[in-house]
């Protein structure tokens, strides 16, 4: 799994979305070694039509993660910008993601997930390799527990906007199939990035595809946790960090991490720091938020996280 940049340390960042594009930018300053894990499980929008459409993984996620590799140039930044380029017409083009039509082309006209996604990185001159979690579509599917009452969502749209606590969690098809290119990253790496984003639709369906969880439980001691920094979002209104600690405990017992970051403005959260000592990882506290957001990262403080995370990693 090493090419160029091979004396830089192996990172892999799992997730989706923005969570993903957050964690990667910030890691593309500690190494030009990068795997980006990328949730499928997306049903909405222009992935959503296309999954429907063409019987593939939702591309979005994967599309966001490649834009966030493209090679600082002006050639990688052209074709980012061409990647993200979003249609607004009266037609069916409306909406759809030129460079989500084309990973679905290149699949089409590849027959392999893995290889459309290497040929995109390659237009791109990306600096590191984006995998899929699976290699077929995922449906994730939530009991939410609302006003005493237990409902069943299914779809990531639908789970990540659902009204209520959710309490569990489960995917189909159970046993996808996985790239092995996926499971060789998460071994091979050096430093595993797991969070921060949408904390029930793309962080925890990692731990929901069985050999991906027994590669992550195994990567424990190399692995990095990456907490939310809103307060508030659809998913998770109305809980703290502490509970999505707690979630990610529950549907993986046996996992884990060694270090767990958090924003400054979760510091004080109540029992987050014993949970997380009494868990057996080490608490990096650092300002995160981006000046004049409310959910941004900003990339600089985010990659000094990581850098004070690599230290702890060393050290054992």
């Amino acid at each position: 799994m090493r090419g160029e940049g091979a004396s830089d340390p192996l990172i892999v960042a799992l997730g989706g979305g923005h969570g993903l594009y957050a964690s990667l930018s910030a890691l593309r300053q500690l190494s030009e070694n990068l795997t980006a894990i990328v949730t499928v499980a997306d049903d909405g929008g222009s992935s959503g039509r296309l999954r429907d459409e063409l019987r593939v993984p939702p591309p979005g996620d994967l599309r966001m993660a490649l834009s966030a590799l493209c090679e600082d140039t002006d050639w990688g930044h052209m074709w980012r910008d061409v990647l993200q380029h979003r249609f607004v017409t009266d037609g069916p083009l409306d909406g759809h993601s030129l460079g989500n039509l084309l990973i679905a082309g290149l699949w089409n006209r590849t027959g392999d997930v893995v290889e459309g996604l290497d040929w995109v990185a390659r237009l791109l001159r990306a600096h590191g390799t984006v995998l899929p979690l699976a290699a077929e579509p995922l449906e994730i599917s939530a009991s939410v527990d609302v006003d005493g009452e237990t409902v069943t969502v299914r779809g990531q749209v639908a789970v990540a906007t659902a009204p209520g606590r959710i309490s569990r969690l489960w995917l189909r098809p159970e046993t996808p199939r996985v790239p092995p290119e996926t499971l060789a990253a998460i071994r091979e790496a050096d430093l595993v990035a797991l969070g921060p984003g949408s904390w029930y639709s793309s962080v925890l369906p990692h731990f929901l595809v069985r050999p991906v969880a027994d590669e992550l439980v195994a990567a424990g001691p190399r692995c990095v946790l990456s907490l939310n920094i809103a307060h508030l979002d659809d998913e998770t209104e109305g809980t703290e960090r502490i509970d999505d600690v707690r979630a990610l405990q529950t549907v993986a017992p046996d996992f884990v991490p060694a270090v767990v970051i958090v924003d400054e403005g979760h510091a004080d959260d109540p029992g987050l720091a014993a949970l997380v000592e009494d868990w057996g990882a080490t608490l990096v506290v650092e300002r995160l938020l981006q000046e004049g957001t409310l959910d941004r990262h900003d990339a600089d403080r985010f990659a000094s996280a990581y850098r004070r995370a690599a230290v702890i990693l060393k050290r054992g």
